[in-house]
C-alpha cells in the first residue's frame, strides 16, 4: 500500500511539474523568438529605406556596403530584390529553407512585413527569414530578405530551459522526500495494526498495536483496536479457563466413579446386571477420555510456548519407529520411504511428533486390516516449507465430509461407533496453526485419505 501511495503521489507531482514547466518553457521560447524578430525587423526596415531611396550608382554602392558590413558583423545573409524577383544586392549566406524564403518574399512584395517566426527551440530552426517590403502600399518596389542565424537565441533558450528543468527536478526531489515522509507517517500505524492483527490471528492474544504516530483518526483506531483485542483476549481466556477448570474438576469425581464401578464388579452376579455394569464402566472410561481430550485442547490453545527450530526428519523417523509395533499388531503396514536428512522447521516444541501421533492413531482406528499407511517428508520447492504427508488406502470419506474431520468432535456418520473422542485431529490442527503452519486433509488416490502438514522452514544460520 505504501508503494502504491508513493506511486500515486509521484505521478501527481510529476504531472504538476510538467504542467508548470512546459508552459513556462514555451512562454520563454516564444518571448525570445519575438525579441529576435523585433531586433532583426528594425534592421530590415533600415535596409528597405535605403533601397527605397536608391536612385544612382552611389546609392547602390552605399546599400551594398551597409549590407556587407551587417553580414560580416552578424553572420546573416541579406538579399534585396525588385518586384520581378531580380536580385539588386546580396551579401552573406542565404537561407536553406527555400519554401520559407519564397513565402516571406511573396508576403513582402504584397506590402506585408514578417510578423511571426517559428518558435525557437534548442534543436532548431538553424536560421529564420525576416522580409520587409521596399516602399509602401501601391508603391512597393521590392523586398529586403534577412536570413538570420538563430544560434545565440537557441543558446539562450537552451540555458533557460535547462534552468527550468533543473528547478523542476529539484522541486520534484524535494516533493518526493516530503511525500516519502508523509507516506511513512501515514503507513506506520497501518503496518503496526497489520502486525498486531497477524499476531492475533496466529494465536498471540497479547499482541497489541504500539505505534503512537500518524493522523488522529489512525491513533483513535489503534486505541479502539487495542480495547477490542483486550476484550477478546479476556473473553477467550475466560472460555479456555472454564473448559480447563471444568475438565479438571470433573476428572476427580469421574475417576472415583470408575474406581467404584470396578470395585463393585466382583459383587455382581453373572447375568444381565454384569453386562449393564460393563457398559456403564465403558461409558465412564469414554467420558474420562473425553475430558482428557478437552483438557489437552485447552492446554494447547492457552499455551504460550515459544516457537523453536526442530528436526522434522528425526521426529518423523522416531514416531514411525514407535508406531510400527502398533500397526503390526493391528494387521497394518506402516512405511516411511526415502526420508531426507536435515529437514528443519520452526514450530512449537515437538509439534511434528504430536501431530504425527494424532494422524497415525487416526489411521490405526479407521484403516481396515491389511491396509497400508505411508509417511513422507520433503521440502516444497516453491515456498521452502517443510511438508509431511500421511496417506492411507482405507475407505476414506465422501468429499463433502472432508471439512468435518478437523473440527472438534468431528466424525463422519459411518464412523460414529469407532472408539475415540473426535478431538485428536482438532488438537493436531490447532498445534499446526499455532506453529505458523497448517494441516490439510484431501482424498487419496485411488482411495483413502491424505493428511498434509506444512510447517515454516527454520531460518538458515548466518
Amino acid at each position: 500500500m505504501r508503494r502504491r501511495l508513493l506511486t500515486v503521489l509521484m505521478v501527481l507531482m510529476g504531472a504538476a511539474a510538467l504542467l508548470l514547466c512546459v508552459p513556462l518553457a514555451d512562454a520563454y521560447a516564444r518571448g525570445r523568438t519575438e525579441h529576435l524578430l523585433l531586433q532583426r525587423r528594425s534592421e530590415a526596415v533600415r535596409f528597405a529605406d535605403l533601397a527605397d531611396r536608391m536612385r544612382t550608382g552611389a546609392d547602390r554602392s552605399e546599400l551594398s556596403a551597409e549590407i556587407s558590413r551587417y553580414a560580416q558583423l552578424y553572420g546573416a545573409g541579406v538579399v534585396v530584390v525588385d518586384t520581378g524577383g531580380r536580385t539588386l544586392a546580396r551579401s552573406g549566406p542565404t537561407s536553406r529553407d527555400s519554401t520559407g524564403t519564397q513565402d516571406a518574399r511573396r508576403r513582402a512584395l504584397t506590402g506585408r512585413s514578417t510578423d511571426r517566426l517559428p518558435t525557437l527551440s534548442p534543436w532548431g530552426p538553424a536560421s529564420v527569414v525576416v522580409a520587409e517590403p521596399v516602399g509602401r502600399d501601391e508603391r512597393v518596389s521590392g523586398a529586403v530578405l534577412l536570413s538570420v542565424p538563430t544560434a545565440a537565441a537557441r543558446r539562450d533558450v537552451t540555458v533557460r530551459w535547462s534552468l527550468i528543468a533543473a528547478g523542476a527536478l529539484a522541486a520534484f526531489a524535494a516533493a518526493a522526500l516530503v511525500a516519502a515522509g508523509t507516506a511513512r507517517w501515514l503507513m506506520r500505524p497501518v503496518l503496526d495494526l497489520d502486525r498486531a492483527v497477524e499476531g492475533l490471528t496466529a494465536g498471540r492474544l497479547q499482541e497489541r498495536a504500539v505505534s503512537y504516530t500518524g493522523p488522529p483518526e489512525l491513533r483513535r483506531l489503534r486505541q479502539h483496536f487495542n480495547t477490542m483485542a483486550q476484550a477478546m483476549a479476556e473473553a477467550i481466556g475466560r472460555q479456555r479457563d472454564f473448559v480447563a477448570d471444568a475438565s479438571h474438576q470433573l476428572r476427580n469425581p469421574l475417576a472415583t466413579l470408575v474406581l467404584q464401578l470396578e470395585n463393585v464388579e466382583p459383587h455382581i452376579a453373572p447375568g444381565p446386571g454384569r453386562a449393564e455394569h460393563a457398559r456403564a464402566l465403558d461409558e465412564a472410561e469414554r467420558l474420562e477420555e473425553l475430558l482428557d481430550g478437552l483438557l489437552a485442547m485447552a492446554r494447547v490453545e492457552s499455551g504460550h510456548a515459544e516457537l523453536a527450530g526442530q528436526d522434522v526428519s528425526q521426529a518423523v523417523r522416531q514416531r514411525v519407529t514407535a508406531w510400527t509395533p502398533v500397526f503390526r499388531a493391528a494387521g497394518l503396514e506402516l512405511t516411511a520411504p526415502g526420508l531426507p536428512e536435515d529437514l528443519r522447521a520452526t514450530a512449537l516444541p515437538d509439534a511434528t511428533g504430536r501431530i504425527l501421533d494424532a494422524l497415525l492413531d487416526n489411521a490405526v482406528k479407521f484403516v481396515p486390516c491389511e491396509g497400508r499407511v505411508c509417511v513422507r517428508a520433503a521440502r516444497d520447492v516453491d515456498d521452502g516449507q517443510i511438508v509431511v504427508r500421511v496417506t492411507d488406502d482405507g475407505p476414506g470419506v465422501p468429499p463433502e465430509q472432508l471439512g468435518v474431520l478437523l473440527r472438534r468432535f468431528g466424525r463422519s456418520p459411518e464412523h460414529q461407533n469407532v472408539p475415540g473422542t473426535g478431538l485428536g485431529l482438532a488438537i493436531a490442527d490447532e498445534i499446526a496453526r499455532i506453529s505458523g503452519g497448517r494441516l490439510d486433509v484431501t482424498a487419496n488416490t485411488p482411495r483413502g485419505l491424505a493428511f498434509e502438514l506444512r510447517l515454516p522452514p527454520c531460518p538458515a544460520p548466518p
